[in-house]
């Protein structure tokens, strides 16, 4: 996906107005009113976007923090211009101002689509602690309105569409008056073909001309390396299918991941707590230890405590917005025998006799 700051040539430091300087000298480039070349209209919807995020502090913010691919997971194309309002960048661009809602403004016809876009749906999904370690490919089957397999989303029998009589093809009617204070430009949305400039005239018969059909569908998922617990994944058009050919909701996927029978996260670190012997913690060990891919090589130094912890560089969770990788962390438990033999017994002995000729104040001042 291309950065929002390419997308509008500036550099991360520009001001608002520098930002909004340069929407508006894309915008009045590409806006399909001014540029009928092929293309200029999903130019326009890029920039727009970027400019819809950049302009708006705290959408900026959570784009700068988690970049593009980690914005997208947590705005959807609604949340992103909602409330946003145009008006003010296009008013000098087209000499007046703009009557009505943005989706029936000057540009309904190009975002009016985004107005009208399928459904958004919400669902949860259960994982292993290892497939959010190691990332995993999983397939949802979820039952939602999809694009009607023999008209193919376009509700015609025939798949053919007429040119609107009612608006010539345009979508909307518009009126221009001319007062002291400039040209104003007012449009509201074609009743007959609302907003799409043509119309159906033979009606598909298994979707009634909606376009869209009630179906169960396998949905593939993606889970990134280092996902937590309680995450959502925003997969991107795999919501509803939209009315008449538009745009598709997205799915929310809940992630909830189980315990590990061992190893505990917190935040990108790994924990797993190791038993150790009396001797091992006495005279020190080297001791293998696993790990979430394989295991490794740790050495226990003489006099090894309770409660000791280890670290184990890199190799905890993959930060999930890309800021590298958790460590892991070893806490050894000095084990307590329940029983033990004659051997080991008289050894115990001899180590008794040997801490009763030391007083309570020296133990106390080895602590520390």
């Amino acid at each position: 996906m291309a950065d929002y700051y390419e997308i509008l040539g500036v550099s991360k430091t520009a001001t608002k107005e520098e930002i909004k300087k340069a929407y508006k000298t894309l915008a009045k480039k590409y806006h399909p009113d001014l540029n009928k070349e092929s293309g200029s209209e999903e130019k326009f919807k890029k920039i727009s976007e970027a400019y819809a995020v950049l302009s708006d502090e705290q959408k900026k913010q959570q784009y700068d923090t988690f970049g593009s691919e980690g914005f997208q997971q947590r705005y959807s194309q609604e949340d992103i211009f909602r409330n946003f309002n145009f008006e003010d960048v296009f008013g000098d661009i087209f000499g007046g101002s703009f009557g009505g809602s943005f989706g029936d403004s000057i540009f309904g016809n190009i975002f009016g689509s985004r107005q009208r876009r399928g459904r958004d749906l919400k669902t949860s999904m259960t994982i292993t602690f290892e497939e959010s370690y190691f990332g995993a490919e999983k397939t949802l089957s979820i039952s939602k309105l999809s694009v009607c397999d023999k008209c193919l989303g376009t509700g015609s029998e025939d798949g053919k569409k007429i040119i609107c009589p009612e608006c010539g093809g345009h979508g909307q009617k518009r009126m221009k008056q001319q007062t002291p204070f400039g040209t104003f430009i007012t449009a509201t949305t074609c009743p007959r073909c609302r907003a799409r400039g043509k119309i159906i005239k033979n009606p598909c018969a298994k979707c009634e001309g909606q376009g869209r059909i009630k179906q169960r569908e396998e949905i593939k998922i993606r889970i990134p390396e280092g996902i937590s617990d309680n995450a959502t994944l925003r997969i991107s058009g795999a919501g509803e299918a939209g009315p008449e050919e538009s745009q598709s909701g997205d799915l929310y996927v809940n992630i909830n991941v189980q315990e590990h029978e061992f190893f505990t996260r917190d935040e990108d670190d790994i924990y797993l707590e190791i038993p150790i012997t009396f001797s091992q913690s006495a005279l020190g060990d080297a001791i293998k230890v696993p790990t979430m891919d394989k295991e490794v090589s740790l050495k226990l130094p003489p006099g090894t405590q309770t409660g000791t912890k280890f670290r184990i560089k890199n190799k905890g969770f993959k930060n999930i917005n890309g800021y590298g990788l958790g460590d892991q962390y070893i806490v050894v438990k000095v084990m307590t025998p329940k029983s033990i033999n004659r051997e080991q017994k008289q050894l115990f002995e001899n180590l008794k006799k040997h801490d009763e000729k030391r007083s309570i104040v020296d133990m106390i001042k080895d602590l520390f």
